[in-house]
């Protein structure tokens, strides 16, 4: 059995598991009360700059204010006053961007309270913060990102063919739909026909061209693009040619998906969709429950008795590797070599599955060898490489440290599906 997209549907959630070969490698949750924002574009209204802090505050319409950093405010929507859109929007809609826009003096802000702006949000609200968010709008399709605000072309890096990235840069200059805009290939471009990426990057201007036209009509604060909800960009992410089947277990949901697959990639991908209507749930009947349910565990058990324990705190996430009931003939560097590698792509697979962001330090068993802790940081960073979020990692300290950083652009999955115990406010712990 190959890669298999499951998506099982609650009566106030939806959970989307992707297997390969029965293991699970990717998993995702959307709760009907934390509803993502990720993507959304927003007409706002700045309710205050604090310039100590290189941010202001834009009232979106929801219960937090959003986060937008000074230096990220800068773009024909905020140059020229939005207060009276109409002219801006007529001008973007026709084309006219050759006017070169004022040169802000030195120490003025890029802007003031009371202005109107288009915003999206690049990152969910978490715990007492409100929206991350950003002038720099981007559009993603099934094989390029829309970009209205910034002039560059680019060709996704996991694309290693020169020839072609030569076939795809041909295409790229033919989407040129204004100068101030520019089109990132995705890797999902692979292969396609020039007529399929054209198609894409179309569809995006158009919607864009839309989200222009009800900007103008509406009052700030307010929703001017919904991006997709948790199955539609699985399903425009994920469902590509090495994905074998795409399971729902619920029959109006089975059929809108289809519909909109049909729609979005073609009737090739469609068929791949089916309908599971059995007695047991989907993810017993996959054989994937067991797997789920070990990503809510802090401990972690891996070959041989070894297991890694994974602990969030306020600041960062510790990750402790420990030899534990580990036996193995050899001398106590080998032994520790054996368990690093056999936790290191497990810790950066639970990473990804949990969804854990921001600072992350993994203490691995001691080691003396140069060689081996080369080869235990290339095994992390090989799992991390699957990873959509982006990482970075530094090498392995003389203590056995490695201090990383994973994107973060939403709730945690512990943040999603627990809250703090009202009685021992998260200790979990019991006093004597």
């Amino acid at each position: 059995m190959g890669k298999e997209i499951l998506i099982s549907k609650g009566k106030t959630d939806t959970r989307v598991a992707i297997i390969d070969r029965n293991v699970l490698e990717d998993f995702y949750i959307e709760v009907d009360q934390h509803q993502s924002m990720l993507g959304n574009v927003y007409k706002g209204r700045v309710e205050s700059i604090l310039p100590s802090i290189n941010g202001a505050f834009v009232n979106i319409g929801h219960e937090r204010n959003g986060f937008l950093y000074l230096t990220d405010a800068d773009n024909p929507l905020i140059a020229e006053e939005m207060e009276a859109p109409r002219g801006l929007i007529q001008k973007i809609l026709k084309g006219n961007e050759n006017k070169k826009r004022p040169a802000r003096g030195k120490g003025e802000l890029p802007l003031k309270e009371g202005q109107e702006i288009l915003v999206q949000v690049v990152k969910d609200p978490f715990a007492q913060k409100g929206p991350r968010l950003t002038t720099h709008i981007s559009l993603a399709g099934r094989f390029v990102v829309y970009m209205p605000f910034d002039p560059h072309n680019g060709i996704s890096k996991k694309i290693a063919s020169q020839e072609e990235r030569d076939r795809l840069k041909e295409v790229l200059d033919e989407l040129n739909f204004s100068k101030n805009s520019g089109v990132i290939i995705r890797t999902a471009s692979l292969g396609q026909t020039k007529r399929e990426l054209v198609r894409d990057a179309r569809f995006l201007h158009k919607v864009w061209q839309e989200i222009l036209k009800l900007a103008e009509k509406k009052q700030a604060p307010a929703l001017v693009y919904k991006d997709y909800d948790l199955v539609s960009k699985v399903v425009r992410d994920y469902l590509k040619d090495d994905v074998d089947k795409v399971v729902i277990d619920s029959l109006e949901d089975y059929k809108s998906i289809r519909k909109f697959t049909m729609n979005l990639v073609g009737p090739l991908e469609a068929a791949k969709i089916h309908c599971y209507r059995g007695q047991k749930t989907l993810f017993e009947h996959k054989g994937v429950s067991k797997q789920l349910s070990q990503i809510y565990d802090t401990r972690v058990y891996i070959r041989g008795g070894a297991h890694i324990v994974i602990e969030p705190t306020e600041g960062l996430t510790v990750v402790d590797v420990n030899s534990g009931k580990f036996k193995m003939k050899g001398t106590p560097e080998e032994a520790a070599f054996v368990v690093n590698m056999a936790a290191a792509p497990e810790i950066a697979r639970q990473l990804r599955l949990r969804d854990v962001g921001g600072i992350i330090v993994i203490d691995f068993i001691d080691m003396t060898r140069e060689a081996h802790k080369r080869k235990v940081l290339d095994a992390l960073k090989f799992e991390l490489s699957k990873d959509h979020a982006k990482t970075e990692v530094n090498r392995i300290s003389p203590l056995g440290l490695v201090e990383m950083t994973r994107a973060r652009t939403g709730k945690t999955l512990e943040a999603v599906s627990f809250k703090t115990c009202p009685y021992c406010h998260g200790r979990g712990k019991v006093r004597l």
